[in-house]
Parts: C-alpha cells; sequence; structure tokens
C-alpha cells in the first residue's frame, strides 16, 4: 500500500492490519494528509482478505490521537472553499471507518483526548496502558462536540458519565476508565501490545461472517428502531448459515479439532 504521507503507517501480519499514527512530534495529532491516508487505509483492508481485525496505535507512547493538527489551518481553512474541501476529507476518512465491517480495536498509550477520545470511541474495542488519561475538554474551550461523537460516547459510557466528563471538562485516569466501560481492558506498558495480539489472535481463528455480523447486528440495537436495517442484519444472518465456513465449523466440531475458517 503506497500512502502520501510518511505519517501514517500500514503494516499487516497474522491476520491483522495495523494503522499507525505516525506523528509524534506533534502527539500525533491529525493532518489533512494523515486523514487522506487513513481513509485509504480502512478501504484497502477492508477488500483485503488476509485482514481479519484492524489495530489502530500512535506513535511515540505519549498519546494516541491528539485530534486535528491545527498548524494546518491557516493554510488549509483560511477561506469558505478550502473549508469544504477540508471537511471532504475528513468526511471521507470518517465514513471509510463507520463502513469498516471487521473489528477495530484502539491501542491506547498515554493521552487519549479530545479528537484522540472520539476516534477511540469509533472503535469496537479499547486497551490502553495503566498510564493512558482521558478527556473531553470542550467545555473549557468553549467549543460543541457533535452529535455522532457525543453518542458514541453515550453508547459507551451511558448518560451519567457521559454528562460528568463532558461538564467538568476533566480527565480520567486508566483505571477509572475501566471502571466505567471507557476501556475494555488495562495493562501495564510492557503487557499492552502482547495482551492486543492476543485478542486478535482470538478473533482471525473465528469465523469472519459470524463476526461480521454480529458487529453489524449490535450497530443497528444502538439505532432508533425506526432506524434499523433489519433486512440487512438478516442477509447477514442467512449468509452464515448458508456459508461454507457454517460447514466447516459443524465438521469441526464433530471431529474434535479446531476450524479452518475461510471467510466464505
Amino acid at each position: 500500500m503506497q500512502l502520501k504521507t510518511d505519517k501514517m503507517i500500514a503494516t499487516k501480519d497474522n491476520g491483522i492490519g495495523w494503522m499507525n499514527f505516525n506523528n509524534p512530534e506533534r502527539r500525533n495529532a491529525m493532518s489533512l494528509a494523515m486523514r487522506d491516508a487513513m481513509a485509504e487505509i480502512f478501504e484497502a483492508y477492508a477488500k483485503d482478505p488476509e485482514v481479519r481485525v484492524l489495530v489502530l496505535r500512535g506513535a511515540g507512547g505519549k498519546a494516541f490521537v491528539s485530534g486535528a493538527d491545527i498548524s494546518e489551518f491557516k493554510d488549509r481553512r483560511n477561506s469558505a472553499e478550502a473549508e469544504a474541501a477540508y471537511y471532504e476529507t475528513v468526511s471521507r476518512s470518517l465514513k471509510a471507518m463507520a463502513a469498516f465491517d471487521k473489528p477495530t480495536i484502539a491501542m491506547i498509550e498515554g493521552f487519549c483526548v479530545g479528537g484522540g477520545m472520539a476516534m477511540a470511541l469509533e472503535c469496537d474495542l479499547r486497551l490502553a496502558s495503566e498510564d493512558s488519561e482521558f478527556g473531553i475538554p470542550a467545555a473549557k474551550l468553549g467549543l460543541a462536540y457533535s452529535y455522532d461523537n457525543l453518542k458514541a460516547l453515550t453508547n459507551v459510557v451511558g448518560p451519567a458519565y457521559a454528562k460528568q466528563i463532558l461538564f467538568t471538562g476533566s480527565r480520567l485516569n486508566a483505571k477509572k476508565a475501566l471502571e466505567i466501560g471507557l476501556i475494555n481492558d488495562m495493562l501495564s506498558r510492557a503487557d499492552l501490545e502482547a495482551r492486543v495480539r492476543g485478542i486478535c489472535a482470538e478473533i482471525v481463528g473465528n469465523a469472519p461472517l459470524t463476526i461480521r455480523a454480529a458487529k453489524a447486528t449490535i450497530n443497528e440495537t444502538l439505532k432508533d428502531e425506526h432506524a434499523r436495517d433489519m433486512d440487512r442484519i438478516n442477509g447477514l444472518m442467512k449468509q452464515c448459515f448458508d456459508s461454507r465456513d457454517f460447514q466447516e465449523g459443524r465438521e469441526a466440531f464433530m471431529e474434535k479439532r479446531k476450524p479452518v475458517f475461510q471467510g466464505s
């Protein structure tokens, strides 16, 4: 995969796709070129049958992603035309992430604040080092977060903790984040990557069509009832039951062996 910026690094191994935000001098703040590359990575991995799970992580160990790179604003957002182009690129990256139907894991080390926390909340799972910090300082800056961002936060931690996080603008340590369900697990820095790889290995060994159906169905339950796409969900369920992987799973169970799923 050839990307237009060295600030994003995409690699894959053992069924795992890696998306590395490589801007440590700015705490992995997202430039427009990084946003563009992010969309390319999601779109490429979505089509790649070798990739069954995607891990997002920030370089340098000080931050996951710190949001937009404001050093670009003077040149990239200095007119209505430039602003429209900027948001078109941002929108493409967000749509690519939302459309990604494979599991996503945020591997968090250090700060996960503002836009970085919003991105982590869009991942299916979040695992963090024990020295990580979380927060949305909107109330300290006088800005408002979008409906989609706040709905994602509320879906994860519930309305009471969402309000506490937004009203106070204060940071949470990893222990508190684990307590309220903001993260799935908390590890030492030394153990974090091994734990992430262990979960990925479990996912890679399971049936891809089943996982895709599960992700889609759970996401539909978070929508208002009238907005749910039940035809799509029923179609994904039927695809599982009609798949060769379902036959493989049954045969492996009867033969007392580990199944080998192909995603078809």
